[in-house]
């Protein structure tokens, strides 16, 4: 592993070595989704380049202990329930399922918590005692029934987004969860409830807390006071980080509330900024209905330079499940290789020039350690494919280059997630029906015996209703195996 890890640091505006704060551990907090709707490929954006961060950490040898927040109360979502006609509980359930079921089939790693805003409210550590601890502190008053913040206290406000407030408005106050001019206002912690909203008892009346408070009560009830990245999309350095390095740090007197923050830009559609009255929009949900892999939508989203915005298009997303169908040939067919070296139905080569291999993945990891540089990573990775399948050309492959080809992929996939190793074995159920079939085929007189013929489809029908695909080479060569599960796999 390279010695120097760097990130850019949206706070000091520089790339920094990035040392975390306990030994051989990393504190991470990421802003997870506000479930009023399905999430979109945009907000994926985000969440891919989180898991890349986690994976390389987790690569170089760090513990990380991975917090991720459920927004299930705010304005979004209190307005969605009732144009459902669910409770709010319900509404956001419906949501929040759906979003860890795409976090599940973009392979993107669970969280190590989990907490519901709806969860976090009263006890201990609940937002209601932080925003009491504020008001004690003279940083946030009430006012009818609702709950501010003074901005005007907290000298540092506006360090992160860079803002220069000219003046503080005395008494001008936002309400909303989301805005983006109000810089001089006063923002609201908990705000009072109207007439049919969902409402939780407080001090200062029926109401509930504003989105701010929930990341900064949530990650330091599981981080603490100062823990090592927050990371999240462009569009939430201001107001919501903005308004967490507020309140953290002025409750609890400590600075800085987080070390690092890492922000990636937006995602665009053809060039254009995404939106359903342009009919650019799409959820994964979409993308898998037009027969696209989610690992090639985690490949796409993967492989531009997070502080540089993505383009997002169907063609790119045609390449993408291109690029992995190579990965996947050239994985399946070392696969098919050690079975039939293990079956002695052929000898392997003597060659060993596999140490070569672990120096792509060197560089695909020196890389990532320069402020996460996919490109020059992804370009390392396919010089290995490239390697492998040079390899393969003539049959040639030793056994101990095909052990190291098959664990590169495996070292690939816990660095970059694309799920290409799955498999570290073929079933023997399927190993049995593809040696019958390669039994048929090699007999002198198949290509004039239709009933042997027959027998091979019926076995290749077989074998692909069991997930797998059979590639037969070229006279000499052995027949491979590979495992249906890219929806573009045709027999």
């Amino acid at each position: 592993m390279p010695e120097t890890i760097r990130f850019f640091n949206t706070l000091s505006g520089q790339l920094e070595n990035f040392i975390p704060l306990c030994p051989g551990e990393v504190g991470i907090y990421t802003c997870g989704p506000t479930v009023y709707d399905y999430a979109h490929i945009g907000n994926f954006r985000a969440f891919v380049f989180e898991d890349l961060l986690r994976r390389f950490l987790e690569f170089a040898g760090y513990t990380t202990r991975h917090v991720m927040n459920i927004t299930d109360v705010d304005d979004k979502t209190i307005s969605g329930a009732p144009r459902e006609g669910k409770t709010l509980n319900e509404f956001t359930e419906f949501y929040t399922r759906a979003f860890l079921e795409d976090l599940r089939k973009l392979n993107i790693l669970p969280a190590t918590v989990v907490p519901r805003a709806t969860d976090e409210i009263y006890g201990e550590n609940g937002m209601i005692g932080l925003i009491q601890t504020l008001i004690r502190k003279g940083i946030a008053y009430e006012s009818e029934g609702s709950v501010y913040y003074r901005i005007a206290a907290f000298p540092y406000y506006g360090m992160l987004s860079k803002k220069r407030l000219k003046e503080n408005i005395q008494g001008a106050r936002v309400d909303v969860d989301e805005y983006e001019k109000e810089e001089g206002a006063d923002f609201v912690l908990w705000k009072k409830a109207k007439e049919g909203e969902p409402s939780w008892d407080s001090p200062w009346g029926k109401g509930r807390p504003g989105w701010h408070i929930e990341c900064s009560a949530m990650s330091l009830k599981y981080l603490g006071k100062t823990f090592d990245i927050h990371a999240g999309g462009e569009d939430l350095i201001f107001p919501h980080h903005e308004n967490e390095i507020a309140q953290s740090e002025a409750a609890t007197g400590v600075r800085p509330f987080v070390r690092f923050w890492l922000h990636c830009k937006h995602l665009l559609v053809n060039g254009e900024k995404m939106s359903k009255s342009k009919g650019n929009f799409f959820t994964l949900r979409d993308l898998l209905l037009k027969g696209y892999d989610p690992m090639a939508l985690r490949y796409a989203l993967l492989s531009v330079h997070y502080r540089t915005p993505l383009n997002f298009t169907l063609e790119g997303l045609k390449e993408a499940s291109g690029i992995l169908k190579k990965l996947d040939d050239c994985y399946y067919k070392c696969l098919s290789l050690e079975e039939i070296s293990k079956a002695e139905q052929i000898s392997l080569g003597t060659a060993n020039r596999h140490a070569c291999l672990w120096e792509t993945l060197s560089r695909m990891t020196t890389a990532l350690a320069d402020d996460l540089n996919i490109s020059v990573a992804l370009a390392s990775m396919l010089e290995g494919v490239k390697m492998i399948n040079s390899w393969l050309a003539d049959y040639s492959i030793s056994g101990d280059d095909l052990s190291a080809a098959l664990d590169y992929f495996r070292e690939v996939d816990r660095l970059l997630g694309l799920d290409v190793a799955a498999d570290s074995k073929i079933p023997t159920e399927v190993t049995q029906i593809w040696f019958e079939r390669v039994f048929f085929r090699g007999r002198q007189d198949f290509r004039t015996n239709k009933g042997l013929q027959k027998e091979s489809d019926n076995l290749r029908a077989k074998l692909y209703h069991l997930g797998w695909l059979v590639h037969d080479g070229r006279p000499g060569e052995p027949s491979t195996l590979k495992k249906r599960r890219r929806v573009w796999d045709t027999v």
